[in-house]
């Protein structure tokens, strides 16, 4: 059933990662949460646990969170898994005492998979978005790459069975579009991006940031293999002494101890500053206060974090890698580098980081406008429509 055009709408969003977890997934699911709750509608998160207990419902500013039982996954400090009988049990029961307008399931994953079977079950319009790749998961599954490569295999498939019940798949980007249409037989996924608030990482009026006596290169994101944090640092060590270069890292998980023991090994303890987990006061001020800003991860389907210091005017240095190439070109507001080549990033970083002032902000400045073409509010617009009943033919013809 399609909803009235004005009327609020009850949205169910089936996610197996949302805050206090960090990661990408996490971050989008609670900005349109916020952003559905503040248009006026009645918003549900359904997430696992964050520890051990049975389900239990918390009211947040945002949204009501029904929080399900889960178990600690053996392989990753923080992922939390919920077995698929519990999951289909508690969001069938779920479903019927909320009746949604809308399920809008995040994955194809435990909550995900149920939520988009249960959904099913009883006619209620799902709406699908993939933030994922399953090759994602190849760090925390200690199994030889034959095997690894079946589990990818089998995870396609059933992103394609299971996503493809939905009356919409959505995903950030064209290029993980066409790779899911390539894996999983999605050929009419709608690449729509994750938003972003741009004015959260530009200099406010009358804002001063305190900048220090050395040029600095930011790193925000997850301490996980697949982000390469390792090539940057080594990066880091290329670089002309002269130039007396920092890297700050923002971010926290399972790679840093062995991160903190390269920073060792190479003698940079005094140049590469890992600043755990931090606010978003901190985090507004780290953007500003950098140089540069480098991703140099190989599994990023968008890249809020290179959006956001685009959005505070920051050149960038990104891996040539999945859809970090939508963000950059080469001169314009920054370079791409070889994927796990240090030497490369190390030319990259220096091609910026000796440009004169005035071309560093014209770098800046391409980077913001680029980044604004990302707006927020244009994201909850197009989902907005797809939850009252717009076709994907209908929504595409807006991209």
């Amino acid at each position: 059933m399609t909803a009235a055009p004005d009327s609020p709408l009850r949205v169910l969003i089936a996610a197996d990662t949302y805050p206090p977890d960090v990661n990408g997934a996490s971050v989008f699911c609670f900005r349109l949460a916020r952003a559905l709750h503040a248009r006026g509608h009645e918003v549900h998160v359904l997430a696992a646990r964050n520890d051990a207990g049975p389900d239990t419902v918390q009211v947040t500013e945002e949204a009501i969170v029904h929080r399900l039982q889960s178990v600690r996954a053996f392989t990753h400090e923080t992922y939390r898994m919920v077995f698929p009988w519990h999951a289909s049990r508690s969001i069938g029961a779920l479903l019927d005492e909320l009746r949604p307008d809308v399920v809008h399931a995040q994955c194809h994953y435990m909550i995900g998979e149920a939520a988009i079977n249960e959904a099913e079950k009883r006619r209620i319009r799902t709406i699908a978005t993939n933030h994922f790749m399953p090759e994602n998961l190849e760090p925390f599954l200690p199994f030889p790459q034959w095997f690894l490569d079946i589990v990818s295999r089998n995870s396609w498939r059933d992103m394609g069975r299971l996503m493809g019940k939905a009356a919409a798949v959505t995903t950030p980007t064209a290029l993980a579009a066409r790779t899911m249409a390539e894996h999983a037989g999605l050929d009419h996924v709608l690449p729509i991006s994750n938003g972003i608030d741009s004015s959260a990482y530009e200099l406010a009026p009358g804002e001063t940031v305190e900048r220090p006596d050395h040029p600095v290169v930011l790193f925000v994101g997850r301490l996980a293999v697949e982000k390469h944090v390792d090539v940057l640092i080594r990066a880091i060590g290329l670089l002309d002494p002269a130039l007396c270069v920092h890297l700050e890292v923002v971010g926290d998980g399972e790679q840093r101890a062995p991160l903190r023991s390269l920073v060792d090994e190479l003698g940079l303890g005094d140049r590469v500053h890992f600043l755990g987990h931090v606010t978003d006061a901190e985090l507004h001020t780290a953007y500003l206060r950098a140089d540069v800003f480098c991703q140099p991860g190989t599994a990023e389907l968008q890249s809020l974090v290179s959006l956001e210091a685009m959005s505070a005017s920051k050149p960038v240095v990104l891996a040539d890698a999945l859809a970090l190439p939508h963000l950059v070109t080469d001169g314009d507001n920054g370079y791409l580098f070889a994927p796990g080549d240090p030497q490369d990033l190390a030319a990259k970083l220096t091609a910026v980081l000796c440009a004169d002032p005035g071309e560093r902000a014209r770098m800046g400045r391409a980077s913001h406008d680029r980044a604004v073409q990302h707006a927020q509010g244009r994201t909850i617009d197009l989902f907005e429509m797809l939850y009252r009943g717009a076709t994907p033919e209908e929504v595409r013809a807006l991209l």
